[in-house]
C-alpha cells in the first residue's frame, strides 16, 4: 500500500517536516485556493493545523477518508473535537509539550510587571537615565502568587515563584497533590498580590474573571493570562485599570486575535501583552511539531501511538 496523504495547514518544525515526507505524502493548503485545489484533486487521510488553520465540518466533510486530525500543540480551540468524534477520527495533539516554556513566559510577564521593567528599558532607550529617580515597582519575593488551575503549566509556574520566594495558593476544578494551600475561588482572589490564569478556556468554563470576581481582588493586584483571553471580561478589566483596583495586568492571549486597531487593553500604560508568543520558543515550537508528527505517522501506519496524544480516545474507544 502506498503512503496515505496528509494535508499542511501552516508550516511546521524543518525537523517534522523531514520525518513526515519520509513516511506519508504531503500537501500543503496555507491559502484558500490551494487547499481547494488540494481538496478536489487528493483524498487526505489526515490533516495538521498549529494555531490558525482551522480543522471544522466543511473540511473534514471535504476529506471522508479523513482518520486523523491534528494540531501541533496543546489547546483545541481551532479543531472541532466533537465532530472529529462523530466521524470517527482521532483528534491528535502535543499535551505536556508547552508546560516549561509557558510557566517562563508567565515569570517573565509577572517580572516586567512587578518590577515596571518595560518602562525602565524604553526610558533608558530614550537617554533618560535620570528616570530612575521617578522610579516605582516592587519585587516577587515575600508576595502572595495565586493560581487558577494547577495543571502541568499551573505546578510549574508555582514551582518556579516559590524559587522566587513568593508564597503560593492555588483553586483548581479539583484538588491536586501539590503541597500549596488549596483554597475557594473566592479566597484565592481576596488573598492574591499576583493573580495568574491557568484554565482552558470551555463553554462550561465561560468568562472565570468579569467584575464581581475583580472586585474581590486586592486593590492594587496584578493580574497575569497566558491561558486564554475569553477567560477575561477585558471590559471589566479595563474598568478595572482605570480605577487603579488592578495596578497591573499581562498576558500572551486576548479574546480576539489579532486584537482590533486600537484596542484599548494594549494600550494601556498599566498593560504589557505580548503576540500569544509563549510558545513559539525554538525547542517548544521543534518539541510540539515532532511530538505531533511522530504520532500521526504512527496512527497512519497501524502502529500505536502515545495514548496521550489522542484528545478524544475515551470517546473513541468506548
Amino acid at each position: 500500500m502506498g503512503k496515505k496523504n496528509v494535508l499542511l495547514l501552516e508550516t511546521i518544525a524543518e525537523e517534522a517536516l523531514a520525518i513526515l515526507e519520509a513516511n506519508t505524502q504531503v500537501f500543503t493548503g496555507y491559502d484558500p485556493d490551494t487547499l481547494k485545489t488540494v481538496l478536489a484533486n487528493e483524498e487526505i487521510h489526515a490533516v495538521i493545523t498549529r494555531g490558525k488553520g482551522q480543522i471544522n465540518p466543511a473540511l473534514m466533510d471535504a476529506c471522508p477518508k479523513l482518520e486523523i486530525a491534528a494540531r501541533c500543540g496543546v489547546g483545541l480551540d481551532n479543531v472541532d473535537v466533537v465532530g472529529a468524534t462523530a466521524r470517527n477520527v482521532k483528534v491528535i495533539n502535543a499535551p505536556g509539550s508547552n508546560a516549561a516554556t509557558i510557566a517562563e513566559h508567565t515569570l517573565s510577564l509577572m517580572l516586567m510587571l512587578m518590577r515596571n521593567m518595560y518602562t525602565s528599558v524604553a526610558e533608558v532607550k530614550q537617554d533618560n537615565w535620570n528616570w530612575r529617580n521617578a522610579y516605582s515597582g516592587d519585587e516577587l519575593s515575600g508576595k502572595t502568587l495565586g493560581i487558577l488551575g494547577m495543571g502541568n503549566i499551573g505546578k510549574r509556574v508555582a514551582r518556579l515563584a516559590t524559587a522566587f520566594g513568593m508564597n503560593v495558593i492555588y483553586w483548581s476544578r479539583s484538588i491536586q497533590d501539590v503541597h500549596y494551600p488549596y483554597l475557594s475561588m473566592e479566597e484565592v482572589l481576596c488573598q492574591s498580590d499576583v493573580l495568574s490564569l491557568h484554565l482552558p478556556y470551555t463553554k462550561e468554563t465561560g468568562v472565570l474573571i468579569s467584575s464581581a470576581q475583580l472586585a474581590l481582588m486586592k486593590p492594587g493586584a496584578q493580574l497575569i493570562n497566558t491561558a486564554r483571553g475569553q477567560l477575561i471580561d477585558h471590559e471589566a478589566l479595563f474598568e478595572a485599570l482605570q480605577t487603579g483596583r488592578l495596578s497591573g495586568f499581562a498576558a500572551d492571549v486576548l479574546p480576539e486575535e489579532p486584537p482590533a486597531s486600537g484596542f484599548h487593553i494594549v494600550h494601556h500604560p498599566n498593560a504589557l501583552i505580548t503576540p500569544h508568543s509563549g510558545s513559539l520558543t525554538a525547542s517548544t515550537f521543534r518539541k510540539m511539531c515532532v511530538l505531533t508528527v511522530q504520532n500521526v505517522v504512527a496512527a497512519l501506519n497501524g502502529q500505536e501511538p502515545d495514548p496521550r496524544s489522542i484528545f478524544n480516545r475515551e470517546a473513541l474507544y468506548l
